[in-house]
C-alpha cells in the first residue's frame, strides 16, 4: 500500500517520459532488426533505458517492472529476429559478472589483480575437460564414463564455484604481505602461469589438449523446448540455446548483484573498505587482515570460475589464447571506467567496454572500410588504438569513473 501511495504522489511526467522512451526505443529496435550501424545505435539507446531507470527518482516497483519487461521479454524476442544482438547481450552479462567479481578484489578490498582471467580459464577448462572425451585421456580406466551427461552441467556450477574459490585462496596466500605494484606483478605472473600451463599440459598426460584447445564442449539440456513448441514458436536449436544461455547469464547477474551488494553493506564490506584505505589502521582496529584478503580473492575468483564454465558451454571451443593478458586488462578497464567500488558504475563500465569491443568499433571500422580510403589506411587496425585513446581521455577528465562511489569521488575532488 505504501508503494502505491508513493507511486501516486510522484511526478507523473517523469513516469510518462521514461515509459515513452522505453516504448520508443523498443519499437524502433523491433521495427529495424537488420544488423547495421543504425540498429547498433538504437540497441545502445535501448539498453540506456536501464541507466535512465537507475538515475531517475521513481518507485522501485516501477523500475523493476520496466527492467523485467526490457530484459526478460523485449530483448529475448528481438534476439529471435536477430541472433547477433542476443549474443552481444549475453557477453555483456558475462563481463558484468566478471567485472563485479574483480570489483570485489580491486574496488572493495583495494588489491590490484592483473591475473583475474586465470580463474575464468580454470572454470572453462574444468567443464571442457569433463564434458568431452578429454577426461578419458587423463583417466583411461574410466574413459567409458566420459563425456558426462548434459545434466551434469548444473551439478558442476557449485563445483566450479568451490574450485574457483580454492584457486583464489591459492593466489592470495603468497601475496598477503604485498601491496601496490608488487601485488600486481605477482597476480600478473599467476595469470600467465595458468595460460602457459593450459598450453603445455598436453604431455606426458594430455589434460588440456595444449594449444589446439578443446572442442565439442557439452551443453546443458534443452528441457524447455516443448514449451516454445506449444506456443507455436518454431525456433531452431541454435536460437533456443542462444535464449537459454542469455537467461542463464541473466540469472547469474542477478545472483551476483544480490551477493555483492549484501557483502558490501555487511561487516565484511566495511572490513574490505578499511583494508583499502589503510591496512595499518585496519589491523589496529582489529580487522582480520589475512582472513579478509583471502575472502576477497575467493569471492572474486568463484564468480569468474562459474562464468568461465558458462562461456565454455556457450562457445563449444576454448584454447589458451582466449585467456590472455589482454582479457584481464579489458576486465580491469571495465572496473576503472565505470568507477572502482561502485556496483552500478562497474555494470555500466562492463556494458560500455563490451559494446565498444564487440559491436560499435568493429561496425564503425567496417563502415569506414567501405569508403574509398588510401590502401595504406586500414580502419580495422585502429580499433585498439581508438579504444586506448578513449580510456586515456576518461582517465584524464573523469578519473573517478562514470558512476563513481561517493567516497572515492569526494577523495578525488577534495580540493
Amino acid at each position: 500500500m505504501a508503494t502505491w501511495q508513493k507511486f501516486l504522489k510522484s511526478d507523473p511526467v517523469a513516469y510518462f517520459l521514461v515509459t515513452a522512451y522505453a516504448l520508443l526505443t523498443t519499437t524502433l529496435l523491433l521495427r529495424y532488426p537488420r544488423t547495421n550501424l543504425a540498429t547498433d545505435l538504437i540497441f545502445v539507446l535501448f539498453l540506456g533505458t536501464i541507466l535512465i531507470l537507475h538515475k531517475s527518482a521513481l518507485a522501485k516497483s516501477y523500475k523493476l517492472l520496466i527492467s523485467s519487461l526490457i530484459l526478460g521479454l523485449a530483448l529475448p524476442f528481438f534476439g529471435t529476429l536477430n541472433p547477433f544482438y542476443i549474443d552481444v547481450a549475453t557477453f555483456i552479462g558475462i563481463f558484468v559478472v566478471l567485472a563485479l567479481g574483480l570489483n570485489v578484489v580491486v574496488g572493495f578490498a583495494g588489491l590490484l589483480d592483473l591475473g583475474y582471467v586465470a580463474f575464468y580459464a580454470v572454470g572453462a577448462y574444468l567443464w571442457a575437460i569433463f564434458s568431452t572425451p578429454q577426461a578419458g585421456q587423463i583417466w583411461p580406466a574410466w574413459s567409458s564414463h566420459f563425456p558426462l551427461a548434459p545434466l551434469w552441467f548444473f551439478l558442476f556450477i557449485p563445483f566450479a564455484l568451490i574450485v574457483g574459490a580454492a584457486m583464489g585462496v591459492l593466489l592470495g596466500l603468497p601475496v598477503l604481505r604485498l601491496r601496490g605494484d608488487y601485488l600486481a606483478i605477482v597476480t600478473l605472473g599467476f595469470g600467465e602461469v595458468i595460460r602457459v600451463l593450459a598450453t603445455n599440459l598436453d604431455r606426458p598426460i594430455n589434460i588440456t589438449n595444449g594449444a589446439q584447445g578443446i572442442k565439442s564442449i557439452g551443453r546443458p539440456p534443452l528441457f524447455f523446448a516443448p514449451f516454445f513448441q506449444a506456443l507455436g514458436w518454431n525456433l531452431s536449436e541454435s536460437q533456443l540455446y542462444q535464449l537459454y544461455f542469455y537467461f542463464l547469464v541473466l540469472i547469474m547477474v542477478g545472483i551476483t548483484l544480490v551477493v555483492v551488494r549484501h557483502l558490501n553493506d555487511s561487516r565484511i564490506g566495511r572490513a574490505w573498505t578499511a583494508i583499502r584505505e589503510d591496512e595499518t589502521a585496519a589491523i589496529a582496529m582489529g580487522v582480520p587482515l589475512v582472513k579478509m584478503k583471502l575472502l576477497a580473492f575467493a569471492v572474486g575468483a568463484s564468480f569468474a570460475s562459474v562464468m568461465g564454465m558458462l562461456f565454455a558451454a556457450k562457445q563449444l571451443f576454448i584454447n589458451p589464447p582466449t585467456f590472455d593478458l589482454i582479457r584481464s586488462i579489458s576486465i580491469l578497464s571495465m572496473v576503472i571506467l565505470g568507477g572502482m567500488g561502485s556496483i552500478p558504475g562497474v555494470i555500466l563500465g562492463a556494458t560500455l567496454v563490451t559494446l565498444l569491443n564487440l559491436q560499435l568499433l568493429p561496425r564503425v571500422a567496417m563502415e569506414l572500410g567501405q569508403l574509398n580510403l588510401p590502401p595504406y589506411i586500414d580502419p580495422t587496425r585502429y580499433q585498439r588504438m581508438i579504444f586506448g585513446l578513449l580510456l586515456i581521455l576518461m582517465t584524464i577528465f573523469r578519473s573517478e569513473g562514470i558512476l563513481p562511489e561517493d567516497r572515492r569521488q569526494k577523495e578525488l575532488h577534495e580540493k
